[in-house]
C-alpha cells in the first residue's frame, strides 16, 4: 500500500538534516556558522544510514552540477558582501585587504602548490591548480567574521579586512586556476604561454570584471531608485531585483570575457553607494542572503553525502595539505602580509587565522574538472572536501567569540 519513492525520501532526509543542523547549535551558542559542519555531517548521515536514499552525486563523475550550484551560491554571496559595506573611504582602510590579496594570496598558492607537488606527488599543473582552488577565502561561510547588514555601521577594521578580502579574492583566484588549466592542457611552461596568461587572464579579465560590475551596479541603482522618478522599483518592496541584478552583472561580464565574480562584488559595492540611507538596501541584502543560505545548505548536505565516495582518495599526504592550509599556510602568510601595519597581536592573529574555506573552492575545482581532464582529480576533491570539513568545524565553532574579542579590544 505504501510506496517509498527515493526522491521523497531524499527530500524528507535532506530537510530534516538542515533543520537539525540549524536548530541544535542553539543549545550551545546560537551561532549559525556552527551549522556548517553539522550540515556536512547531516548529509553524510542521511545518505549513509537512511534506507531508500538515492545515490549521492559524485563530484568526480558529475562536476558540472557542482559547478553550477556553487557558482550561483558564490555569486549571491559576493553581491551580498558588496551590499554590506557601508564605508569605502578611510585612512589606511584598504591597506590590510590589499596586503592579503597581493602578498598572502600568492604565497598561499605557491605554498600549497609546493606541498601538493612534493608531499602528495601531484603533477605541477595539478599542484598549481590545488593552490588556486584553495587560495580564496569564502564569502558564503564567513558571515560570522564579516561586517553586518547594510546601514548597521561600526565596521571594525578586522571585519572590514576579512569581508573585503572574501569579496575580492574569489575573482582573483581565477587567474591562477586558468594558469593551472593552461599548464595541464599545454603540458609544459613557455614564455609565450606566460605572456598570454598575464595579458588575458590577469590584466584584461580583472579590469573588465571591475568595470562591468561598476557599470551594472550604477545602472541597477538608477533603475531601483531614480528611473522613473516617483515610481522607482525600490518602492515595490521586492527583493527579487537583487537576484536579477547580480546574475545580469555576472552574465554580461562573462560574455565579454571578464571575471564575473569580481563584477558581482563590485556591483554590490556600487549599488550600495546609491541612496545610501534607503532601507531598501537592507531588503535587497536580506533577500539575496536568504537565497545564498538556502543554496549553501543544500550544497553542504550534498558534499557530506559525497564524502564516502571521496574517502578512497584521502590519505595522510592529502590530509596534511588540508591541515597545513588551515593551521599554518594561511595564518603564517597573512601574518607576514600584515607586518609593519601597527596592528595589535589579537586583531592581526584573527585576520590571519580566519580565512574560511568553502563553496568557492568547490566551484573552482568543479569548473576545472568540467573544463579539462585532470590527472589528480580524485586527490584534489578529497583535499578540498577534507579542508572544508576542517575549516567549517574549526572556524565555525570559534570565529564568533574570537572576532568579538578582537573587535572589543580595537
Amino acid at each position: 500500500m505504501f510506496g517509498f519513492d527515493s526522491y521523497h525520501v531524499l527530500l524528507a532526509a535532506a530537510g530534516l538534516a538542515i533543520i537539525v543542523s540549524y536548530w541544535s547549535p542553539r543549545f550551545i551558542s546560537g551561532r549559525e556558522p556552527a551549522a556548517s559542519a553539522l550540515l556536512l555531517l547531516g548529509g553524510f548521515a542521511a545518505f549513509s544510514w537512511v534506507p531508500g536514499m538515492p545515490q549521492a552525486i559524485n563530484p568526480i563523475d558529475s562536476p558540472r552540477i557542482w559547478e553550477v550550484a556553487a557558482e550561483l551560491c558564490v555569486i549571491l554571496g559576493l553581491f551580498g558582501t558588496g551590499l554590506r559595506i557601508d564605508r569605502l573611504v578611510g585612512r589606511n582602510l584598504w591597506k590590510p585587504t590589499l596586503r592579503l590579496l597581493v602578498i598572502s594570496m600568492p604565497l598561499t598558492v605557491l605554498a600549497l602548490a609546493l606541498v601538493g607537488w612534493q608531499a602528495a606527488g601531484m603533477t605541477l599543473a595539478g599542484a598549481l591548480l590545488l593552490g588556486a582552488v584553495l587560495s580564496p577565502t569564502d564569502p558564503v561561510l564567513a558571515g560570522e567574521v564579516q561586517v553586518g547588514r547594510p546601514m548597521e555601521g561600526g565596521e571594525h577594521p578586522v571585519r572590514f579586512a576579512l569581508t573585503t578580502e572574501a569579496g575580492l579574492n574569489d575573482g582573483l583566484a581565477f587567474p591562477f586556476v586558468h594558469l593551472g588549466i593552461l599548464l595541464a592542457t599545454a603540458g609544459a611552461f613557455s614564455v609565450g604561454l606566460f605572456a598570454e596568461w598575464v595579458m588575458l587572464d590577469v590584466v584584461y579579465r580583472i579590469i573588465v570584471g571591475a568595470l562591468g560590475g561598476a557599470a551594472v551596479g550604477w545602472l541597477l541603482g538608477k533603475s531601483l531608485f531614480d528611473w522613473p522618478k516617483g515610481n522607482a522599483l525600490s518602492q515595490t518592496q521586492t527583493g527579487v531585483v537583487a537576484f536579477a541584478g547580480v546574475i545580469f552583472a555576472y552574465g554580461v561580464t562573462e560574455l565579454i570575457e571578464g571575471y564575473g565574480f569580481i563584477a558581482a562584488f563590485v556591483a554590490g559595492l556600487v549599488l550600495r553607494r546609491e541612496e545610501t540611507d534607503n532601507n531598501f538596501h537592507e531588503r535587497l541584502h536580506d533577500f539575496s542572503e536568504s537565497l545564498e543560505h538556502t543554496l549553501t545548505a543544500l550544497i553542504l548536505v550534498a558534499l557530506g553525502a559525497a564524502l564516502p565516495s571521496l574517502w578512497p582518495y584521502l590519505g595522510w599526504p592529502q590530509a596534511i595539505i588540508g591541515l597545513a592550509l588551515v593551521f599554518a599556510i594561511r595564518p603564517l602568510s597573512a601574518w607576514f602580509a600584515l607586518s609593519g601595519m601597527g596592528l595589535d597581536w589579537r586583531p592581526r592573529a584573527v585576520i590571519s587565522f580566519y580565512g574560511v574555506r568553502g563553496i568557492g573552492s568547490i566551484y573552482y575545482l568543479a569548473y576545472a574538472g568540467h573544463s579539462v581532464e585532470l590527472v589528480n582529480e580524485g586527490s584534489l576533491w578529497a583535499i578540498v572536501a577534507f579542508t572544508i570539513v576542517v575549516s567549517t568545524t574549526v572556524h565555525g565553532l570559534t570565529a564568533g567569540i574570537a572576532v568579538e574579542r578582537a573587535t572589543e579590544e580595537g
